[in-house]
Protein backbone atom coordinates (compact mmCIF):
# COMPACT_ATOMS: atom_id res chain seq x y z
CA UNK A 1 0.00 0.00 0.00
CA UNK A 2 2.75 2.47 0.90
CA UNK A 3 4.40 1.42 -2.87
CA UNK A 4 1.16 2.65 -4.34
CA UNK A 5 0.57 6.00 -3.02
CA UNK A 6 4.47 6.73 -3.52
CA UNK A 7 3.80 5.84 -7.12
CA UNK A 8 0.37 7.76 -7.54
CA UNK A 9 2.14 10.35 -5.62
CA UNK A 10 4.98 10.76 -7.81
CA UNK A 11 2.36 10.36 -11.19
CA UNK A 12 0.12 12.82 -9.87
CA UNK A 13 2.78 15.44 -8.95
CA UNK A 14 2.53 17.52 -11.83
CA UNK A 15 -1.02 17.88 -11.78
CA UNK A 16 -1.02 18.63 -7.69
CA UNK A 17 2.01 21.69 -8.93
CA UNK A 18 -0.48 22.59 -11.22
CA UNK A 19 -3.57 23.06 -9.04
CA UNK A 20 -1.26 24.79 -6.26
CA UNK A 21 0.10 27.43 -9.16
CA UNK A 22 -3.53 28.02 -9.98
CA UNK A 23 -4.69 28.72 -6.02
CA UNK A 24 -1.46 31.11 -5.84
CA UNK A 25 -2.21 32.84 -9.22
CA UNK A 26 -5.64 33.46 -7.73
CA UNK A 27 -5.57 33.78 -3.54
CA UNK A 28 -8.68 35.23 -2.20
CA UNK A 29 -9.51 36.81 1.50
CA UNK A 30 -10.93 35.18 4.46
CA UNK A 31 -14.47 34.11 4.10
CA UNK A 32 -14.52 35.45 0.10
CA UNK A 33 -13.34 32.28 -1.34
CA UNK A 34 -15.87 31.89 -4.34
CA UNK A 35 -13.77 31.16 -7.04
CA UNK A 36 -11.40 28.87 -5.11
CA UNK A 37 -14.46 27.07 -3.71
CA UNK A 38 -15.77 26.48 -6.94
CA UNK A 39 -12.10 25.88 -8.70
CA UNK A 40 -11.99 23.02 -6.02
CA UNK A 41 -15.42 21.68 -6.54
CA UNK A 42 -14.90 21.15 -10.31
CA UNK A 43 -11.56 18.87 -9.47
CA UNK A 44 -13.85 16.92 -7.13
CA UNK A 45 -15.96 16.48 -10.29
CA UNK A 46 -13.35 15.38 -12.04
CA UNK A 47 -12.34 13.16 -9.75
CA UNK A 48 -15.80 11.46 -9.00
CA UNK A 49 -15.67 12.09 -5.41
CA UNK A 50 -19.05 13.37 -4.36
CA UNK A 51 -19.36 17.13 -1.75
CA UNK A 52 -20.98 19.30 -0.34
CA UNK A 53 -20.36 22.83 -1.31
CA UNK A 54 -21.27 26.09 0.35
CA UNK A 55 -20.48 25.17 3.96
CA UNK A 56 -19.62 28.45 5.41
CA UNK A 57 -20.53 29.92 1.55
CA UNK A 58 -17.29 28.62 0.64
CA UNK A 59 -16.49 25.86 2.06
CA UNK A 60 -16.61 22.02 0.99
CA UNK A 61 -17.19 18.84 2.60
CA UNK A 62 -16.24 15.76 0.40
CA UNK A 63 -16.45 12.07 1.35
CA UNK A 64 -14.19 9.03 -0.44
CA UNK A 65 -16.11 5.62 1.27
CA UNK A 66 -13.93 2.45 1.08
CA UNK A 67 -15.43 -0.87 2.02
CA UNK A 68 -17.75 -0.84 5.28
CA UNK A 69 -17.64 2.79 5.14
CA UNK A 70 -19.06 2.96 8.44
CA UNK A 71 -16.74 0.91 10.01
CA UNK A 72 -14.53 4.07 11.14
CA UNK A 73 -14.90 8.27 9.53
CA UNK A 74 -11.68 10.12 9.72
CA UNK A 75 -11.19 13.65 8.46
CA UNK A 76 -8.16 15.54 6.37
CA UNK A 77 -8.81 19.01 6.62
CA UNK A 78 -6.86 21.79 4.32
CA UNK A 79 -7.84 25.88 4.59
CA UNK A 80 -8.44 28.09 1.70
CA UNK A 81 -8.01 31.83 2.59
CA UNK A 82 -5.22 34.38 1.53
CA UNK A 83 -3.67 37.01 3.36
CA UNK A 84 -3.39 40.97 3.19
CA UNK A 85 -0.37 40.72 1.18
CA UNK A 86 1.73 42.07 -2.04
CA UNK A 87 3.68 39.72 -3.44
CA UNK A 88 6.74 40.42 -4.31
CA UNK A 89 8.07 37.11 -5.73
CA UNK A 90 8.72 37.48 -9.37
CA UNK A 91 7.19 34.05 -11.02
CA UNK A 92 4.65 32.67 -13.52
CA UNK A 93 2.24 31.68 -10.59
CA UNK A 94 2.53 35.33 -9.18
CA UNK A 95 -0.74 36.33 -7.45
CA UNK A 96 -2.65 38.38 -9.85
CA UNK A 97 -5.18 39.72 -7.24
CA UNK A 98 -3.28 42.97 -5.92
CA UNK A 99 -2.82 43.18 -2.42
CA UNK A 100 -3.95 39.94 -1.82
CA UNK A 101 -1.22 36.20 -1.94
CA UNK A 102 -0.98 32.64 -0.41
CA UNK A 103 1.88 33.55 2.18
CA UNK A 104 0.48 31.11 4.61
CA UNK A 105 0.84 28.26 1.92
CA UNK A 106 -2.69 27.29 1.99
CA UNK A 107 -2.55 26.98 -1.80
CA UNK A 108 -0.08 24.27 -0.79
CA UNK A 109 -2.76 22.43 1.95
CA UNK A 110 -5.61 22.57 -0.57
CA UNK A 111 -3.56 21.03 -3.21
CA UNK A 112 -1.79 18.29 -1.44
CA UNK A 113 -5.16 17.83 0.10
CA UNK A 114 -6.62 17.12 -3.44
CA UNK A 115 -3.72 15.24 -4.72
CA UNK A 116 -4.45 12.95 -1.56
CA UNK A 117 -8.07 12.44 -2.55
CA UNK A 118 -7.59 11.59 -5.91
CA UNK A 119 -4.91 8.82 -4.34
CA UNK A 120 -7.27 8.02 -2.06
CA UNK A 121 -10.21 7.67 -4.09
CA UNK A 122 -8.28 5.31 -6.06
CA UNK A 123 -7.18 2.63 -4.06
CA UNK A 124 -10.76 3.17 -1.90
CA UNK A 125 -11.88 -0.22 -3.01
CA UNK A 126 -8.31 -1.66 -0.75
CA UNK A 127 -9.24 -0.10 2.76
CA UNK A 128 -12.52 0.08 5.45
CA UNK A 129 -14.02 2.94 6.21
CA UNK A 130 -14.74 6.82 5.37
CA UNK A 131 -12.48 9.58 4.48
CA UNK A 132 -14.15 13.05 4.95
CA UNK A 133 -12.40 15.94 2.84
CA UNK A 134 -12.80 19.38 4.68
CA UNK A 135 -11.85 22.72 2.41
CA UNK A 136 -12.16 25.49 4.92
CA UNK A 137 -12.50 29.08 4.47
CA UNK A 138 -11.48 31.67 7.01
CA UNK A 139 -8.47 30.49 9.05
CA UNK A 140 -6.75 33.81 8.98
CA UNK A 141 -9.55 35.68 10.50
CA UNK A 142 -11.84 35.34 13.48
CA UNK A 143 -13.83 33.82 14.66
CA UNK A 144 -12.39 30.91 11.88
CA UNK A 145 -13.73 29.14 9.75
CA UNK A 146 -12.96 25.60 11.94
CA UNK A 147 -15.54 26.77 14.66
CA UNK A 148 -17.83 27.82 11.77
CA UNK A 149 -18.03 24.45 10.12
CA UNK A 150 -18.07 22.92 13.33
CA UNK A 151 -21.31 24.25 14.31
CA UNK A 152 -22.90 23.77 11.44
CA UNK A 153 -22.03 19.97 11.76
CA UNK A 154 -19.30 19.15 9.48
CA UNK A 155 -17.90 16.74 12.02
CA UNK A 156 -21.00 14.85 11.68
CA UNK A 157 -23.25 12.61 9.40
CA UNK A 158 -21.13 10.76 9.47
CA UNK A 159 -19.81 11.46 12.45
CA UNK A 160 -15.33 11.86 12.38
CA UNK A 161 -13.61 9.85 14.91
CA UNK A 162 -10.35 11.81 14.26
CA UNK A 163 -8.94 14.25 12.29
CA UNK A 164 -5.68 15.36 10.78
CA UNK A 165 -4.14 18.39 9.35
CA UNK A 166 -1.01 19.39 7.35
CA UNK A 167 0.60 23.24 7.42
CA UNK A 168 3.90 24.09 5.39
CA UNK A 169 7.23 24.68 7.44
CA UNK A 170 9.45 27.06 5.71
CA UNK A 171 12.44 26.65 8.29
CA UNK A 172 12.38 23.01 7.34
CA UNK A 173 13.86 21.40 4.57
CA UNK A 174 11.59 19.81 2.18
CA UNK A 175 11.79 15.96 2.65
CA UNK A 176 11.32 16.78 6.26
CA UNK A 177 8.44 16.25 8.31
CA UNK A 178 7.60 17.45 12.16
CA UNK A 179 4.83 16.09 15.02
CA UNK A 180 4.44 17.37 18.40
CA UNK A 181 2.36 15.21 20.96
CA UNK A 182 0.45 17.17 23.41
CA UNK A 183 -0.09 20.63 23.65
CA UNK A 184 1.51 22.42 20.83
CA UNK A 185 0.03 25.63 19.82
CA UNK A 186 -1.05 28.72 22.00
CA UNK A 187 -4.42 30.30 22.13
CA UNK A 188 -4.41 33.50 21.12
CA UNK A 189 -6.55 36.42 22.30
CA UNK A 190 -6.48 40.56 21.32
CA UNK A 191 -6.65 43.15 24.16
CA UNK A 192 -7.46 46.79 23.58
CA UNK A 193 -6.82 49.31 26.74
CA UNK A 194 -8.48 52.85 26.55
CA UNK A 195 -6.98 54.78 29.51
CA UNK A 196 -8.34 57.46 30.34
CA UNK A 197 -7.10 60.69 32.11
CA UNK A 198 -7.48 64.64 31.74
CA UNK A 199 -5.56 66.60 29.03
CA UNK A 200 -4.04 69.59 29.22
CA UNK A 201 -1.36 72.35 28.38
CA UNK A 202 1.93 70.21 29.10
CA UNK A 203 3.75 73.08 31.40
CA UNK A 204 0.65 73.71 33.60
CA UNK A 205 2.11 70.04 35.59
CA UNK A 206 -1.18 70.64 38.24
CA UNK A 207 -3.80 70.82 35.55
CA UNK A 208 -3.59 67.89 34.23
CA UNK A 209 -3.19 64.01 34.69
CA UNK A 210 -1.34 62.43 31.87
CA UNK A 211 -2.90 58.92 30.83
CA UNK A 212 0.18 58.62 29.23
CA UNK A 213 1.80 57.98 32.85
CA UNK A 214 -0.64 55.83 33.39
CA UNK A 215 -0.82 53.68 30.49
CA UNK A 216 3.13 53.06 31.06
CA UNK A 217 2.62 51.66 34.68
CA UNK A 218 0.00 49.41 33.40
CA UNK A 219 2.48 47.72 31.18
CA UNK A 220 5.07 47.58 33.17
CA UNK A 221 2.51 46.36 36.63
CA UNK A 222 0.98 43.63 33.57
CA UNK A 223 4.75 42.73 32.44
CA UNK A 224 5.73 42.00 36.02
CA UNK A 225 2.78 40.25 36.78
CA UNK A 226 2.79 37.55 34.15
CA UNK A 227 6.32 37.76 32.34
CA UNK A 228 8.80 38.76 34.42
CA UNK A 229 8.16 35.88 36.73
CA UNK A 230 4.92 34.38 35.50
CA UNK A 231 2.73 33.28 38.45
CA UNK A 232 1.37 30.21 39.65
CA UNK A 233 -1.82 28.65 39.61
CA UNK A 234 -2.43 29.37 42.99
CA UNK A 235 -2.43 32.51 42.28
CA UNK A 236 -6.02 32.41 40.58
CA UNK A 237 -7.03 30.27 43.66
CA UNK A 238 -6.85 26.75 41.01
CA UNK A 239 -4.31 24.32 41.68
CA UNK A 240 -0.59 25.09 43.32
CA UNK A 241 1.36 24.47 40.10
CA UNK A 242 3.59 26.21 37.39
CA UNK A 243 1.22 28.27 35.29
CA UNK A 244 1.50 27.16 31.23
CA UNK A 245 3.40 28.59 28.89
CA UNK A 246 2.05 32.20 28.42
CA UNK A 247 3.02 34.99 25.99
CA UNK A 248 1.70 38.18 27.32
CA UNK A 249 2.84 41.33 24.68
CA UNK A 250 1.62 44.95 23.45
CA UNK A 251 2.36 45.99 20.27
CA UNK A 252 0.80 49.56 19.73
CA UNK A 253 0.41 52.27 21.88
CA UNK A 254 -1.69 55.79 20.66
CA UNK A 255 -1.44 58.83 23.26
CA UNK A 256 -2.37 61.39 20.73
CA UNK A 257 -0.95 64.28 21.76
CA UNK A 258 2.20 66.72 21.27
CA UNK A 259 5.17 67.67 22.74
CA UNK A 260 3.77 70.21 24.84
CA UNK A 261 0.14 68.85 24.57
CA UNK A 262 -0.84 66.27 26.77
CA UNK A 263 -4.31 64.41 25.48
CA UNK A 264 -6.79 62.82 27.29
CA UNK A 265 -6.83 59.54 26.56
CA UNK A 266 -4.19 56.29 25.52
CA UNK A 267 -5.13 53.42 23.38
CA UNK A 268 -3.01 50.14 23.56
CA UNK A 269 -3.27 47.18 21.76
CA UNK A 270 -1.57 44.00 22.51
CA UNK A 271 -1.61 39.74 22.56
CA UNK A 272 -2.31 36.80 25.38
CA UNK A 273 -1.30 33.77 24.36
CA UNK A 274 -1.22 30.64 26.92
CA UNK A 275 -1.76 27.23 26.42
CA UNK A 276 -4.98 26.18 29.19
CA UNK A 277 -8.45 27.36 29.13
CA UNK A 278 -9.14 27.47 32.73
CA UNK A 279 -5.79 29.75 33.24
CA UNK A 280 -6.67 31.51 30.34
CA UNK A 281 -10.09 32.48 31.43
CA UNK A 282 -9.00 33.41 35.04
CA UNK A 283 -5.99 35.46 33.55
CA UNK A 284 -8.09 37.92 31.44
CA UNK A 285 -9.86 38.96 34.83
CA UNK A 286 -6.65 39.27 36.84
CA UNK A 287 -5.10 41.16 33.96
CA UNK A 288 -7.98 43.54 33.87
CA UNK A 289 -8.14 43.88 37.53
CA UNK A 290 -4.53 44.82 37.53
CA UNK A 291 -5.53 47.30 34.96
CA UNK A 292 -8.38 48.83 36.58
CA UNK A 293 -6.56 49.00 39.75
CA UNK A 294 -3.83 51.03 38.69
CA UNK A 295 -5.56 53.44 36.67
CA UNK A 296 -7.79 54.02 39.72
CA UNK A 297 -4.78 54.38 42.23
CA UNK A 298 -3.82 57.20 39.63
CA UNK A 299 -7.38 59.09 39.54
CA UNK A 300 -7.44 57.63 35.91
CA UNK A 301 -9.55 55.12 34.47
CA UNK A 302 -9.55 52.05 32.39
CA UNK A 303 -11.90 50.39 30.02
CA UNK A 304 -10.23 46.78 29.37
CA UNK A 305 -11.26 44.51 26.27
CA UNK A 306 -10.52 41.22 25.58
CA UNK A 307 -11.39 39.54 22.29
CA UNK A 308 -11.29 36.12 22.48
CA UNK A 309 -9.54 34.47 19.88
CA UNK A 310 -8.74 30.56 18.81
CA UNK A 311 -8.62 28.01 21.63
CA UNK A 312 -4.74 26.22 22.02
CA UNK A 313 -4.01 23.63 19.87
CA UNK A 314 -3.68 19.66 21.46
CA UNK A 315 -2.28 16.92 19.32
CA UNK A 316 -3.47 13.87 20.43
CA UNK A 317 -0.54 11.71 22.15
CA UNK A 318 -2.12 7.93 20.48
CA UNK A 319 -2.79 9.51 16.98
CA UNK A 320 -0.04 11.79 16.97
CA UNK A 321 2.69 9.14 18.25
CA UNK A 322 0.88 6.82 15.52
CA UNK A 323 1.06 9.23 12.51
CA UNK A 324 4.86 9.87 13.72
CA UNK A 325 5.78 6.25 13.00
CA UNK A 326 3.74 5.59 9.58
CA UNK A 327 5.52 8.91 8.30
CA UNK A 328 8.96 7.62 9.63
CA UNK A 329 7.81 4.63 7.61
CA UNK A 330 6.89 6.39 4.51
CA UNK A 331 9.85 8.78 4.82
CA UNK A 332 12.78 7.35 6.64
CA UNK A 333 13.41 8.07 10.32
CA UNK A 334 16.02 10.34 9.71
CA UNK A 335 13.13 12.52 8.05
CA UNK A 336 11.02 12.86 10.51
CA UNK A 337 11.20 15.58 13.48
CA UNK A 338 10.06 16.51 17.31
CA UNK A 339 8.67 19.91 16.94
CA UNK A 340 9.05 22.27 20.04
CA UNK A 341 5.78 24.45 21.49
CA UNK A 342 4.82 26.98 19.47
CA UNK A 343 2.98 30.40 20.75
CA UNK A 344 1.51 31.01 17.17
CA UNK A 345 -1.77 30.36 16.87
CA UNK A 346 -4.42 28.42 14.04
CA UNK A 347 -8.08 27.64 14.30
CA UNK A 348 -7.03 24.03 14.12
CA UNK A 349 -7.38 24.03 17.46
CA UNK A 350 -11.26 24.33 17.14
CA UNK A 351 -11.36 20.70 16.04
CA UNK A 352 -8.50 19.92 18.40
CA UNK A 353 -10.56 20.59 21.21
CA UNK A 354 -13.51 18.58 19.77
CA UNK A 355 -11.94 15.38 18.81
CA UNK A 356 -8.60 13.48 18.45
CA UNK A 357 -6.72 15.43 16.29
CA UNK A 358 -3.18 15.21 14.56
CA UNK A 359 -1.71 19.15 12.81
CA UNK A 360 1.68 18.25 11.94
CA UNK A 361 4.38 20.60 9.68
CA UNK A 362 5.30 20.08 6.37
CA UNK A 363 9.05 21.11 5.23
CA UNK A 364 8.80 23.32 2.44
CA UNK A 365 12.08 25.49 2.59
CA UNK A 366 15.14 24.51 0.52
CA UNK A 367 18.10 27.13 1.28
CA UNK A 368 20.08 25.98 -1.72
CA UNK A 369 17.81 27.30 -4.14
CA UNK A 370 17.42 30.44 -1.63
CA UNK A 371 13.76 29.72 -0.29
CA UNK A 372 13.88 30.50 2.88
CA UNK A 373 11.27 33.16 3.11
CA UNK A 374 8.93 32.43 6.20
CA UNK A 375 5.24 32.72 6.25
CA UNK A 376 2.85 36.01 6.16
CA UNK A 377 6.14 37.46 4.40
CA UNK A 378 5.91 38.76 0.49
CA UNK A 379 8.60 36.88 -0.36
CA UNK A 380 7.28 33.48 0.48
CA UNK A 381 7.38 30.35 -1.78
CA UNK A 382 8.36 26.63 -1.46
CA UNK A 383 10.06 24.18 -3.10
CA UNK A 384 7.25 22.19 -5.06
CA UNK A 385 8.80 18.87 -4.36
CA UNK A 386 7.00 19.06 -1.12
CA UNK A 387 3.20 18.89 -2.93
CA UNK A 388 4.80 14.99 -3.90
CA UNK A 389 5.40 14.60 -0.06
CA UNK A 390 2.48 16.42 1.21
CA UNK A 391 -0.44 14.83 -0.76
CA UNK A 392 1.53 11.14 -0.21
CA UNK A 393 2.37 11.04 3.34
CA UNK A 394 -1.52 12.75 3.88
CA UNK A 395 -3.02 9.66 2.12
CA UNK A 396 -0.90 7.23 3.87
CA UNK A 397 -1.48 8.76 6.84
CA UNK A 398 -5.34 8.39 6.36
CA UNK A 399 -5.18 4.92 5.80
CA UNK A 400 -3.03 4.41 8.50
CA UNK A 401 -5.26 5.42 10.75
CA UNK A 402 -8.13 3.95 8.99
CA UNK A 403 -6.26 -0.07 9.18
CA UNK A 404 -3.19 -1.05 11.74
CA UNK A 405 -0.20 -0.48 9.83
CA UNK A 406 0.78 -3.94 10.30
CA UNK A 407 -1.90 -5.20 8.14
CA UNK A 408 -0.92 -2.49 5.22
Amino acid sequence: MKEKIKILAKNYYSEIVEIRRYLHTNPELSFEEYNTSNYIAQKLKEYTIPFTQGIVKTGIVALIEGKNPTKKVIALRADLDALPIIEKNECDYKSQNEGIMHACGHDVHSASLLGAAKILNELKNEFEGTIKLIFQPGEEKLPGGASLMIKEGVLENPKVSSIFGQHVFPSMEVGKVGFKSGMYMASTDELYLTIKGKGGHAAMTNEYNNPLLIASKILLELHKAFMEMPPAYSILETDNKPSPPTVLAFGKIIGNGATNVIPEEVKIEGTFRTMDEIWRVATHAKMKKIAVDVAKSMNGTCEFRVEKGYPFLVNDDVITSKAQKAAAEYLGKENVEELPIRMTAEDFAYYSQQLPACFYRLGTGNKSKGIISGVHTSTFDIDEKSLEIGAGLMAWLAINELMPIRNL
